[in-house]
């Protein structure tokens, strides 16, 4: 518990009890009872005061009027004469194993401790919270471990945030997990209350005490374009590193999507690259940005980082390569068009899959026709055996028949000599590839032919 002072006031303390005993016999029988706490101070703003204890409420007419945010009944219940810094308990969003009888254990929700600031403000009832402030109530007040602050920025409640800080709310206050205010801004609809908290003195580059994320950190992770510009535009440290060693580039870039997010990531990647985003920055398991930009299939964030000199061969500690990574996962993330990274590291001097374990990659990526395409097409020639066949299912080859057919006939015939002048080319030109291409001035047709064009067949 924080945030609580005892007065030496004889006078504080005698006003405490008085009001505090006209709350008792106010209040139905039974509803509320006492906490081991500081007591709440009726008598002046916040919650600073004596010796006595704050009380548990109980009363379902209260509770209802606060989690309903029925103005005229809040108004009823707390007047001038009565207690405001109130303790209820409420049940949590988590589950846990609880026993309340011998032997017998059930899943139930964690009780967690709030107040009425804490309902109101969470829920966005501002007059409610403008009654209960101007009642007195403790602003930071934090019986279960989280400010009514923490609460108003997390539901992305503009208004509470901004009425919490003109009372004096702290917007650098520490819940108990370890966040700040502005570590729980993670909706789009949180960005004015991110502007409030960092315009009352909240630092862009306080940590969560736990991951060590900063803010910048964690609306690169949830795909909050708007907030990584706030961020930037007050300071955000680009290369600070969190407990597991991500920059907010690397955290972006790990962050699992799916296709329709593809650009929102994109130009988060693309405002942290241009802002001078280290682009090979290395977590613990020696993972960088681009690592982890194919493991999630994310093309254009791929393009970027290698546009910007991101090591297109350089492993992390278990081995792997960016080639490793999108060809792992090319058969489960069809939907975000793997064979565009494939592509686009091959178009970067990636080192290309030794022939002999083609028919491997065949085995996992046969449901992605175009990245077994443009493998094979990075090569002039490739030994298909009657074993390339039987490692493609037939549900498989009956949805792309005409491709299948092609492949398969690689091993009666050879590849066209287009197709070998492309191979000669390319290995001339290897690593300058996309420096030379623009400098030739080819036909268009031809220059994205070089550069591996899709035409969902082998000649």
């Amino acid at each position: 518990m924080t945030g609580y002072s005892c007065s030496s006031s004889s006078s504080a303390l005698q006003l405490d009890e008085e009001l505090l005993g006209r709350w008792k016999h106010t209040r139905p029988m039974g509803s509320c009872r006492h906490q081991g706490l500081p007591a709440p101070n009726p008598g002046g703003r916040g919650f600073r005061s004596s010796r006595l204890e704050p009380i548990e409420c109980r009363d379902v007419l209260v509770q209802n009027a606060l989690f309903t945010g029925d103005l005229e009944a809040v108004q009823k219940h707390f007047t001038e004469s009565a207690a405001i810094n109130l303790i209820i308990e409420s049940k949590g969003d988590e589950l846990r194993w609880t026993s309340r009888k011998f032997g017998l254990w059930s899943l139930t929700y964690e009780q967690e401790l709030t107040t009425p600031l804490h309902i109101t403000a969470g829920r966005g009832y501002l007059d409610c919270l403008r009654h209960l402030l101007l009642r007195g109530a403790d602003v930071d007040f934090a019986p279960g471990g989280k400010t009514a602050l923490h609460e108003a920025c997390a539901a992305a409640r503009t208004e509470c945030v901004r009425l919490l800080l003109s009372f004096g709310a702290e917007p650098e206050a520490v819940s108990e997990a370890g966040y700040r205010p502005l570590h729980l801004c993670k909706s789009p609809d949180s960005l004015q209350c991110a502007q409030l908290v960092l315009q009352h003195g909240a630092s862009v580059n306080s940590r969560t005490e736990e991951e060590e994320d900063t803010a910048l950190h964690v609306a690169a992770r949830h795909g909050l374009q708007e907030h990584v510009q706030l961020f930037l535009r007050h300071g955000a440290w680009l290369e600070a590193k969190n407990e597991e060693g991500q920059t907010p580039l690397n955290a972006a870039c790990a962050q699992t999507h799916p296709p329709e997010e593809l650009e929102r990531y994109y130009g988060i990647c693309q405002q942290l690259v241009q802002s001078g985003a280290n682009v090979d920055a290395a977590d613990q398991d020696q993972q960088r940005p681009l690592h982890q930009a194919c493991k999630n299939a994310n093309a254009r964030v791929v393009e970027v980082l290698l546009a910007r000199g991101a090591s297109v061969n350089i492993m992390s500690y278990s081995g792997n390569t960016a080639m490793h990574n999108i060809l792992q996962v090319a058969a489960y993330k069809l939907g975000h068009q793997p064979e565009l990274v494939v592509r686009a590291l091959l178009n970067h001097g990636a080192v290309r899959i030794w022939p002999g374990a083609l028919i491997k990659v065949l085995r996992y990526c046969c449901s992605s026709p175009r990245t077994i395409e443009v493998l094979i097409n990075s090569y002039d020639r490739v030994r298909v055996t009657a074993e390339w066949a039987e490692a493609v299912p037939a549900e498989i080859v009956q949805k792309h028949p005409d491709f299948y057919e092609s492949l398969f006939s690689l091993g009666q015939r050879p590849r066209s000599l287009q197709h070998l002048a492309r191979c000669t080319l390319r290995n001339y030109l290897e690593g300058r590839l996309l420096q030379i291409l623009p400098e030739l001035h080819l036909p268009s047709f031809l220059h994205q032919f070089l550069l591996l064009r899709f035409e969902d067949i082998l000649y």
